[in-house]
């Protein structure tokens, strides 16, 4: 039995649909799977990029010497990170050229309020970790699908490239988990 759905009234008592309209596509919008590969890699080198702005912050602002530590070995793997995807659009043949993440904006404001928010020690420490976790949390599902579509698309040497960092954003995640469970959210606990 087919479901249908009625109209629904809402408080101006006009009828509005239950349905979501069809988002329509933009000019340039992706035609194919590689057209797609290709415009998220822009949309992570932005969002790498941006990191390595916004990972000292983080760190000037952490007082627990593991986290800061963690940062700043992040810091010198997101460079390399930022590297490696200047060879991804090498080897796709494409110029590396960087278009706003949204998302990673969005998170690393969101970091900047999480900062504000706290107080200077290990509430922020807690709070440093919950916005890192986040980002690679961002970065893991990202590079987990551009690893996919460039193994569906026999780009074997890009999968490759992209595998390696979506291992080192899986290490960091652990790494944050660690220091948090350490001692840092207990203390934080205690405040």
């Amino acid at each position: 039995m087919e479901k249908t759905t009625k109209p629904v009234q809402n408080g101006n008592n006009k009828k509005t649909s239950t349905a979501a309209a069809p988002v329509k596509a933009k000019y340039d919008a992706a035609k194919g799977l590689r057209d797609l590969l290709v415009d998220e890699l822009k949309d992570i080198y932005w969002a790498e990029k941006a990191l390595t702005k916004a990972l000292p912050k983080m760190i000037k602002n952490s007082t627990a010497e593991s986290l800061i530590t963690a940062l700043k070995g992040h810091l010198e793997v997101t460079i390399k990170q930022v590297s490696r995807l200047e060879q991804v659009f090498d080897e796709l043949g494409e110029k590396a050229v960087a278009k706003k993440c949204e998302a990673m904006d969005g998170l690393i404001r969101e970091a900047g309020e999480i900062m504000e928010a706290t107080e200077v020690g290990v509430v922020r420490d807690a709070g440093i970790i919950l916005a890192g976790q986040k980002v690679e949390h961002y970065e893991i599902a990202t590079y987990g699908t551009l690893c996919s579509f460039a193994k569906t698309l026999g780009e074997q040497k890009v999968a490759s490239l992209l595998e390696e960092t979506l291992n080192e954003e899986k290490e960091a995640d652990v790494k944050l988990s660690e220091i948090a469970e350490s001692n840092i959210n207990i203390e934080a606990a205690k405040n």
